[in-house]
């Protein structure tokens, strides 16, 4: 009796398991930051990446959430997305803290008060919030094509301030 052959096994790289509406903010995070690049003011260039550092702490939450059990006595607390992410996802807690400690500055940015954002503090952040993006992206199995590829902040200029 002829023992059969081992049929060859091949992983199968697997396609994100995250749900839709996380894939869709983590594109909005990365439209976001691209369109942050390229403002040429300080504030938008802040204020816009922060949005989309939030938009991709939002896919992380759509991805792994759970609902807090309902107390129907108690009317639930609101809190930030920073609040949250490091309950979900500790492994982003201390990006949790990076971008909440930025949050006052994003909204004096919005709101127009000048040097809110110097042109440093805009270019470092489109690059922390591209790192963020990046390690979301990794968290939700997935893998940037060259169409996403993550843009780099304008170069540095001399007497930028």
């Amino acid at each position: 009796m002829a023992t059969p052959s081992p049929s060859p096994v091949h992983p199968v790289p697997r396609k994100s398991v995250a749900p839709p509406a996380a894939l869709d903010l983590l594109a909005k995070a990365r439209s976001g930051l691209a369109e942050a690049a390229g403002l040429p003011r300080p504030n938008e260039r802040y204020a816009t990446a922060h949005l989309a550092a939030l938009r991709a702490a939002a896919a992380v939450l759509a991805a792994r959430g759970r609902p807090e059990p309902v107390n129907p006595r108690r009317r639930p607390r609101i809190r930030s997305a920073w609040e949250v992410l490091p309950e979900i996802a500790p492994e982003l807690t201390e990006w949790s803290a990076l971008f909440a400690s930025g949050a006052a500055r994003r909204a004096r940015a919005e709101a127009g008060i000048r040097d809110a954002a110097s042109s440093r503090d805009a270019d470092d952040l489109v690059r922390e919030v591209a790192m963020f993006v990046r390690l979301v992206e990794r968290m939700l199995a997935l893998r940037p094509t060259a169409a996403q590829a993550l843009p780099q902040p304008r170069p540095e200029r001399p007497n930028a301030g």
